[in-house]
Formats: structure tokens, C-alpha cells, sequence
């Protein structure tokens, strides 16, 4: 199978948004490829949603610039949002209009006939269209959020906690289309605090931090760091510090069972439990969700350093 070329779609220069006193981003530089799907990733008020409001010019950067299919974010912000279907985090629609009124009002802001693709999700997604907005669950809201964002074929889908209030049958469904759309050529920045989502679509990632990149990793490098759970079963009460070897991070002892992280030479490790008399051993590669907090717990330690 031939790869598509892959070019910078999206690009940031020390994008900064401060709110006063209150921190927004600070210094974000990222570049995301055409073609590929981003997962950006951190607990909730680390910054993305601030990243992608402005990214959109629905707020302005403090300092720092950005751009969009080589177009700058702040002065040709109309002409970036024709190409863009966008998915935040929360929505607020006109309660009074039926859903297919509103899919038609949002399809008149596009140069393209979307009536073909609106019956065609609708159908995908099970959602009544002549159903009003406001007699919608939460769930089926979201599934509105998702037409609107995917009926004009967009080049780059800005997706912000998009599963939110989503079951999970659904969930397999939109991962699908995204699936579908990303092999048409559409790029997806994909904004989450669900790392499991991440995992599941994406080929890199940036994790963000109280508003500031700390990495940005390919998946499966992030997934093979030399990060291991270790969980140890003793013939008798144990101590936090059982265990003397390089790269035991945060033992925890709890009667006769060891647990802790383990980031060192195995061979070292094995060798040390070999001078110990030992009734069971588990040793399992980390979640995405493990290997997350340990970045953010070792960038915390730097920094007080």
C-alpha cells in the first residue's frame, strides 16, 4: 500500500493565552502532519481546550503564532474554518429547531451539497432527524455535534473530548468513521483525557501539563518505555524498601505483596529477586493511562528540583 506524503498541517510557534492571573498555554509548539491522527492528551484544565479555541480563533493568543493549512490562524481564520469540522467539548444548540433544521443551517455555511451525507450519518448514528433539539438526550445531542462536524467532508477534524456522554456502541461506531475519514485523506486532532481512546487511533500524541507540551511521543514508543508493573507475593510481611535495585519507582508493601513501577535493566531486577525467596511474581507492561501519570509525576519532580 502506497503512503501518502506527509506535510505539516498544523503548526504552532510558542503559542501562548494568558487569562491574567490564570494560566492558559504557555510556549506551545506543535507540528502535526496532513493525513495523520493527533492525540493530545492531559486531565481536564491542563490547556486543551484553550489550545483548540484558539488554534480556531474563537480566542485570541496572548503572543506566539500558529497556522493552519499555511494559513495564520488570527488573519485568515474564515477562510481555515471552511475546511474544518469542529466537535466541542459541550454544545449549546437552538433548542427550538428539529435537528434536521439545524444540519441544514450549519451545511449552508459550505460550498457543497451535504444532504446525501446528512441522511447517511443519521442513518449511521441511529438519530431522528425530525426529532426537536431540545427533547434530545445528552447522548443523541452529542450524535449532533458529530453530524455537524463530519457533513461537509472537511480536511481536518478538531475533535474536543468528542465521546463524552457517548455509549459504547456508539463510540465503536464514531471511532469507525473517523477511521473511514482519516484513510480519505482527513487529519484529526484528537483531543482527550480518555487515554485508551488515544491508543486506540492515533500514531502520536502531546501530552500537555498545566498549559505546556512536556512530550510528544509515537504511541508505541510511549507504550514500550522501559516501564513495567511489578507485583511480587513474599512467604512473609514485607517492607517498602524489600527490594534493593536501580529503578524501582514508588514501592508499596501491603503484608505480604510488593507492588511498584519498575524502569531499570530487568536482568538487574531478576537478580535481585533471585536473593529473595519468592511465592508469586507478575511482571506486565504499563496502560497508556500508567505511562501518562508517570510523566507527569517525573516532570513534577524535575521542576521542584
Amino acid at each position: 500500500m502506497e503512503q501518502r506524503e506527509l506535510t505539516s498541517l498544523i503548526e504552532t510557534q510558542n503559542l501562548t493565552k494568558s487569562y491574567g492571573k490564570d494560566r492558559g498555554i504557555v510556549d506551545l509548539n506543535l507540528e502535526i502532519e496532513s493525513g495523520e491522527i493527533f492525540g493530545f492528551i492531559g486531565p481536564n484544565g491542563a490547556g486543551k481546550s484553550t489550545t483548540i479555541r484558539t488554534l480556531l480563533g474563537l480566542i485570541f493568543p496572548t503572543s506566539g503564532s500558529g497556522s493552519i493549512f499555511g494559513l495564520d490562524i488570527v488573519k485568515k481564520t474564515k477562510d481555515i474554518k471552511k475546511q474544518i469540522g469542529y466537535m466541542p467539548a459541550e454544545v449549546n444548540y437552538y433548542h427550538k429547531m428539529d435537528v434536521r433544521e439545524l444540519l441544514d443551517y450549519s451545511a449552508d455555511f459550505y460550498d457543497t451539497d451535504c444532504r446525501s451525507r446528512i441522511e447517511e450519518l443519521a442513518e449511521i448514528f441511529t438519530l431522528d432527524l425530525d426529532r426537536k433539539i431540545l427533547d434530545l438526550s445528552r447522548g443523541n445531542q452529542k450524535k449532533v455535534s458529530i453530524l455537524q462536524s463530519l457533513i461537509h467532508q472537511p480536511k481536518l477534524l478538531i475533535l474536543d473530548e468528542p465521546t463524552t456522554g457517548l455509549d459504547p456502541l456508539m463510540r465503536a461506531k464514531f471511532f469507525n468513521i473517523l477511521q473511514e475519514e482519516n484513510s480519505r485523506g482527513t487529519t484529526i486532532f484528537l483531543s482527550s483525557h480518555t487515554l485508551s481512546e488515544v491508543q486506540k487511533l492515533c500514531r502520536r500524541v502531546g501530552i500537555i501539563k498545566e498549559g505546556r507540551i512536556i512530550a510528544v511521543e509515537d504511541i508505541e514508543t510511549l507504550r514500550k518505555k522501559q516501564l513495567r508493573i511489578v507485583q511480587i507475593e513474599f512467604p512473609h510481611a514485607v517492607k517498602n524498601d524489600e527490594i534493593d535495585c536501580p529503578g524501582v519507582i514508588d514501592p508499596l508493601a501491603n503484608l505480604n505483596n510488593l507492588s511498584f513501577m519498575f524502569s531499570g535493566e530487568m536482568d538487574s531486577l531478576l537478580k535481585a529477586l533471585a536473593e529473595k525467596e519468592i511465592k508469586d511474581l507478575i511482571i506486565e507492561e504499563p496502560t497508556l493511562e500508567e505511562i501518562f501519570m508517570h510523566y507527569y509525576e517525573d516532570k513534577s519532580e524535575k521542576e521542584r528540583d
